[in-house]
């Protein structure tokens, strides 16, 4: 094999970093007087980095995140205390990998979607989990299309790839019975299996509003509650605040 042929063949056994850095690495392996072992840790290394980083961009771009909603922006002092106490654990995603839920309680502007954003972002970059952000009125729409087509367990599956749903603003809609029953589908497929994130405007007390029964109300919670950590977020709208600043 001449080594004309090289880049060829470890692009073709899907190398393309190791191809791209091959030539430089050998210049620089003779001018350091590496050995084989270090000329192809170093090759290997670049591969490895560079799948990694193609995986966590694919993984963002699939995500969905509302931009600019990221862990560097977040301004950690306006959140609760016991939010505020919570935040270097969930960082650490255990829970999702367990497939627990996190569920994120207060009234609109008070940082909610900002906070599960930077957490999405983080679990990603960070762990290569699975993410996607998706408002609830869209999860609903997209459930109630694929049940129309007969499609409804294969939108669940492909749902399923993701570690994490964030289900953002469920308050906000108010389900008529069809609705209600793609949205309690989804949520039990996931019990003890993937992690649901769910911000809402409405308390527990509240959520006859969005399922209407209230048996089927009880067995949401029920299953949204048995493996979770429940977030409280008080105090006054951030938005609201903002705004007045770029008022004033």
């Amino acid at each position: 094999m001449s080594t004309s042929t090289l880049p060829m063949l470890l692009r073709s056994m899907r190398l393309p970093t190791i191809a791209r850095e091959y030539d430089q690495a050998i210049v620089r392996a003779e001018a350091e007087n590496w050995g084989y072992p270090r000329f192809l840790s170093y090759l290997f290394e670049a591969e490895a980095n560079d799948r990694l980083q193609r995986k966590v961009e694919r993984h963002l771009k699939d995500a969905n995140l509302p931009a600019g909603k990221n862990l560097e922006s977040l301004d950690q002092q306006k959140l609760p205390e016991k939010v505020r106490r919570q935040l270097p654990g969930l960082l650490e995603a255990d829970f999702v990998r367990r497939g627990d839920n996190l569920l994120c309680f207060g009234l609109a502007g008070r940082g909610k979607s900002h906070f599960v954003t930077a957490l999405a972002c983080e679990w990603i970059c960070r762990h290569q989990l699975q993410v996607l952000f998706i408002p609830a009125f869209r999860l609903v729409t997209q459930l109630l299309v694929a049940k129309r087509d007969l499609k409804l367990p294969q939108a669940i599956t492909r749902l399923q790839r993701f570690d994490a749903v964030i289900i953002d603003d469920i308050g906000y809609v108010q389900q008529s019975p069809e609705e209600m029953e793609v949205l309690f589908h989804f949520l039990a497929e996931r019990y003890e299996k993937k992690t649901v994130v769910i911000t809402s405007n409405l308390v527990f007390s509240q959520w006859d509003q969005i399922f209407k029964n209230p048996m089927t109300t009880m067995a949401a919670i029920d299953r949204l509650v048995h493996h979770a950590t429940i977030l409280e977020f008080t105090g006054e709208s951030i938005r609201a605040n903002a705004a007045k600043k770029r008022q004033s």
